[in-house]
């Protein structure tokens, strides 16, 4: 081997390995920073949430006006739902524990998994987040309903009379009472179904992304937490929230995931 053959090893050698170690420290910061976000997020939603609780009669009389929407559309199936499931016990079991841990927790472990899989993907689905609470929370606060639980329907509240697991997740002070339409429960696992259906190449979890928004569309109804209607609007709003975010970014090209795509290009 010449001097020139050698030097020119050394330097297709050294090349990759310096740009590795700073690449690698800023996807660190990457990742620190999208979880700030994240975090931050969560805590101005459910501040928000609970500061823009309507009155009690308002919440009521928007709850009776969504039952006879209901009714004209022929889709009043509460009771039905509740009769159903109240005769049997483990119905009422899967419903609480669909509506307590299939949610959040959910959420949070698909949210994970795509910022260090698909940071591109992940910020389509944080930003539908984004967009859909923040519409959310707007109609929270203009027209506050009463969840069928609450809205002296006859209706039993089956979560809160046999389960604890719910109020630790969601503390009382961070809950809106009157935030049942639209249902941001029903919609936000709508887009976890959507995004494991769409990004994973495993069978069984696409099969979980189809199953998750059928059961929790289920469980809101069963646990008498949403009308159907509301989980009607809220899956409609974070469909409409992920299409926005895809045409801006449509629109604006492929500069805002120039560094992601950098930054997890070169790391180890």
């Amino acid at each position: 081997m010449t001097p020139v053959e050698r030097d020119n090893t050394t330097t297709r050698t050294d090349v990759p390995i310096a740009v590795a170690r700073p690449v690698h420290h800023e996807r660190k910061w990457y990742l620190a920073h999208e979880l700030l976000i994240a975090v931050g997020a969560v805590i101005i939603y459910f501040g928000v949430r609970g500061l823009t609780e309507g009155s009690i009669e308002r919440a009521i009389s928007n709850a009776d006006t969504l039952v006879s929407l209901e009714k004209s559309l022929r889709i009043y199936l509460e009771h039905r739902v509740q009769d159903l499931v109240l005769d049997r016990p483990w119905l009422v079991d899967l419903g609480n524990w669909i509506y307590i841990w299939g949610h959040w927790p959910v959420i949070a472990v698909v949210a994970i998994w795509l910022l260090i899989m698909d940071p591109a993907e992940y910020r389509f689905l944080r930003n539908a987040f984004l967009i859909s609470g923040g519409i959310g929370l707007v109609i929270f606060a203009l027209f506050p309903v009463a969840p069928p639980r609450l809205a002296e329907l006859g209706l039993v509240d089956t979560v809160t009379q046999q389960s604890n697991s719910y109020r630790v997740l969601q503390p009382n002070a961070f809950v809106n009472q009157y935030a049942a339409m639209p249902s941001l429960h029903f919609g936000w696992d709508l887009l976890i179904g959507i995004t494991l259906v769409t990004q994973s190449r495993f069978f069984f979890t696409r099969l979980i992304g189809v199953l998750l928004p059928i059961a929790m569309g289920f469980a809101i109804i069963a646990t008498a937490n949403h009308f159907i209607i509301d989980g009607i609007a809220g899956g409609a709003l974070a469909v409409a929230a992920y299409a926005i975010d895809r045409r801006i970014r449509a629109v604006e090209g492929s500069r805002w995931p120039t560094r992601v795509k950098r930054v997890y290009r070169h790391a180890p």
